[in-house]
């Protein structure tokens, strides 16, 4: 009888210890989705335009379609974001949420997606994303072959 509050505590500690295990498994694939590949064209370009709009560029990256129009278009956005906007437009772009207009299907492989920003820019802009190796990326060169007056 001695050892019966002893095994007791150990029956909490193991339930509680499960409890915390099954918590933490469930914050580690929350976040694994969060960095998944897209599932399908809008999907990409959400992942993108949320990225750039957080100024977190390198993630950006991992949804642009490689080609050296694309790195310079996006090393430029880059630059403008880290040294030209103040604190409070980084954080406005931050909070501001995406606001998708149309997506227009051109074929199996390519979609053109408007859209806008609920801060700064709130006209409709144009991403086009590509599908390629059965990944779906965005072109970010067709951003500024319609609207070649400005950058994101």
């Amino acid at each position: 009888m001695r050892f019966f509050p002893y095994f007791a505590s150990m029956k909490i500690i193991v339930q509680l210890s499960s409890l915390l295990l099954l918590f933490l498994s469930g914050c580690i694939s929350s976040d694994k989705k969060a960095d998944a590949t897209p599932e399908d064209d809008l999907d990409a370009a959400r992942n993108f335009i949320r990225a750039a709009l957080d100024g977190d560029y390198a993630k950006a990256r991992t949804f642009l379609l490689a080609d050296s129009m694309n790195t310079e278009y996006m090393n430029l956005s880059e630059r403008k974001f880290n040294q030209t906007m103040t604190p409070e437009v980084k954080t406005g772009y931050k909070k501001a949420s995406i606001n998708i207009h149309e997506v227009k299907n051109i074929n199996d492989s390519t979609s053109v997606i408007s859209y806008s920003n609920s801060y700064f820019k709130k006209d409709t802009q144009h991403l086009k994303v590509v599908k390629l190796n059965n990944k779906w990326l965005v072109d970010f060169k067709y951003y500024f072959e319609t609207k070649k007056d400005s950058l994101p």
